[in-house]
């Protein structure tokens, strides 16, 4: 094949602390505070430009499809929102294939959906020579997704696949702070020696627990909890950047004890029976990450039971997957290649 193709990776991330009083109305009328961390799971987009005037995409978690640009622009019709939406922002009137892939499936928790969005829109900035800012380019995949989409989530995730690394994050209304928490060498390391990612098994529609949360907060059940938990994430940053791994356990098992109290599909009998083994087995704290209800896992571990811990979850849970990972300092990032 002849010419090049354009292509962008963007980092998952794991909720640490805070997540969930990045959703609106809480973060908009009080104000959120979110500690993330990015790790080496990935989504992926790449671009091949067509010269018959076609447009192709296909993917591994939504499924294939084809558009005729004869009418102009994508139109938003449901089925493949997340690439239209991209290539009329970016003023597209040429054909393309677009093809995504991530490293875990959605409604995991590790944010995928607005990681893919992230990296669509590298892409697409790497095709059209437009350079954005890190902030530029994460408010864009928020208004993107969030606002002209309508997908419901918060807005931690486009921050954390665009700016990589440790992360503590203040948003309020539109407005987004975002602090590199320096973790040195020796205790991300440590750090990673001591942590455990787990899969239960089975995923979850993120909306639903989100629209759950915030009817929650309206009615006033949960925004002590949001509150605490808006602590928990400034404290937690600074336990990690101090090297506090045990202190920041403690303050993850206080953290999900809160979290559970944002709605009642956080958690589940499966959960709970998977949380109550790890302790058991030594694990010192532990967050389901994201939203709640499934996908993974996150415990933080005495530094001689991370793998009696990975053997109680397998134990409690035949479904559960135990998954290597590092923690990545880099967010998007995007090339260019010659077709072959």
């Amino acid at each position: 094949m002849d010419g090049i193709h354009y292509s962008a990776r963007a980092p998952l991330r794991i909720g640490l602390a805070g997540g969930g009083t990045d959703v609106d109305p809480y973060a908009t009328e009080k104000g959120g505070v979110v500690f993330n961390a990015t790790i080496n799971k990935y989504t992926y987009c790449t671009l091949i430009p067509r010269a018959d005037g076609e447009r192709t995409a296909r993917s591994s978690f939504y499924g294939n499809f084809r558009a005729d640009l004869a009418n102009g622009p994508f139109v938003l019709d449901g089925n493949l929102d997340i690439v239209n939406v991209v290539a009329d922002h970016f003023g597209v009137d040429s054909g393309f294939d677009a093809i995504m892939q991530s490293e875990v499936p959605p409604g995991s928790g590790l944010g995928g959906s607005s990681t893919v969005m992230v990296s669509i829109i590298s892409a697409f900035c790497e095709w059209t020579g437009e350079r954005l800012s890190a902030k530029d380019m994460a408010k864009l995949a928020f208004d993107l997704e969030r606002k002209k989409l309508g997908f419901k989530g918060g807005r931690q995730d486009q921050y954390a696949a665009v700016f990589g690394g440790f992360n503590l994050m203040k948003f309020k209304g539109d407005s987004a702070e975002i602090e590199n928490v320096r973790v040195s060498k020796d205790i991300v390391d440590e750090l990673q020696a001591r942590t455990l990612l787990c899969y239960t098994g089975a995923t979850r529609n993120s909306g639903d627990i989100i629209d759950s949360q915030m009817k929650a907060f309206v009615k006033g059940d949960n925004e002590r909890a949001l509150d605490e938990s808006k602590r928990i994430a400034s404290e937690m940053a600074n336990a990690i950047g101090r090297g506090e791994i045990t202190r920041a356990g403690k303050l993850l098992r206080e953290s999900w004890l809160f979290k559970k109290q944002f709605s009642n599909k956080i958690s589940n009998s499966t959960i709970d029976g998977m949380y109550d083994s790890a302790l058991k087995a030594g694990a010192i704290g532990g967050k389901v990450s994201g939203a709640g209800g499934g996908g993974f896992m996150f415990f933080i571990c005495d530094y001689d039971r991370k793998y009696k811990v990975a053997e109680a979850l397998q134990d409690a849970n035949e479904k559960a997957i135990v998954t290597d990972f590092m923690f990545e300092p880099h967010g998007a990032t995007s090339w260019r290649y010659p077709n072959e």
